[in-house]
């Protein structure tokens, strides 16, 4: 059963009459309240890197949490899956996965490790387990950047312009550069790559709305937010609002840490 989204005041102030409401549906004992979840592994999506949470780590670190950041090799679905279960594998503890992106899919995919207690979508793909997420997007308008996508061979990668106006278009032009040198290709099998599991389905789930995005339809991030009945946040922000307002990213992920505990 899902666990809807509860704030940690609220946990803290219902703990005293012995449980809150979405715990008393699954007859948890609060007397002891778990503690926050700990363990924060975030996973980046396609045209990036690890580097893409830069800014958003620290925050989480000066907050004690433990935070490793996945680096997916883009080649596909099945071995940007391996590698956060590697990552998870190597965690002490419950974890809160967090995906920008493409990294969506991989979250949903991987996220029904026991271990995993929460899960938190940044203007990132949340499909169904099995649904052809390529035509989910068609039930929307394209965003912009799908025109800069540039295949050589079995791997594609953004255009510098696409990247720029597109990608992370509310970041300055020296600063977004720095990213496009970082992008990763994407292999060709991303492209029809359907997951089989969707763990937002029985995990608490949150997700960020990116209201400038110019890579995912800011409506069908909307749309998918609230299939998952998700704890959503709208930022007025691009496609990487990690980047440009990771104040922001971070408080969503500390939010799902502190609820996910209790």
């Amino acid at each position: 059963m899902k666990l809807r989204s509860l704030s940690l005041i609220a946990c803290i102030a219902l703990s005293g009459a012995g449980v809150t409401a979405a715990h008393a549906e699954v007859g948890t004992n609060l007397s002891v309240p778990q503690p926050p979840v700990k363990n924060i592994v975030l996973v980046h999506g396609l045209f990036a890197d690890g580097s893409s949470w830069g800014k958003v780590i620290p925050l989480l670190q000066a907050k004690g949490l433990n935070v490793t950041s996945v680096q997916n090799p883009t080649t596909s679905l099945d071995d940007d899956v391996a590698a956060v279960k590697r990552a998870l594998a190597l965690q002490n503890g419950p974890v809160i996965l967090v995906a920008h992106s493409y990294g969506g899919m991989v979250i949903s995919q991987a996220g029904n490790d026991p271990e995993v207690k929460g899960l938190v979508y940044i203007a990132a793909r949340a499909p169904a387990a099995n649904e052809d997420y390529t035509a989910l997007t068609k039930k929307f308008p394209a965003a912009p950047a799908s025109a800069g996508i540039k295949w050589q061979g079995d791997y594609a990668k953004l255009t510098e312009s696409a990247f720029l106006h597109d990608f992370a278009n509310d970041l300055p032009e020296s600063q977004a550069k720095v990213y496009y040198a970082a992008q990763q290709p994407m292999g060709k099998a991303i492209k029809t790559a359907r997951t089989t599991v969707a763990a937002w389905q029985f995990k608490p789930t949150f997700y960020a709305v990116s209201t400038q995005d110019r890579t995912i339809n800011t409506d069908l991030e909307r749309f998918m937010a609230k299939r998952m009945h998700a704890d959503t946040i709208e930022l007025k922000a691009s496609h990487v609002s990690m980047i440009s307002q990771p104040e922001a990213v971070a408080g969503l992920i500390m939010k799902a840490a502190h609820v996910a505990g209790y």
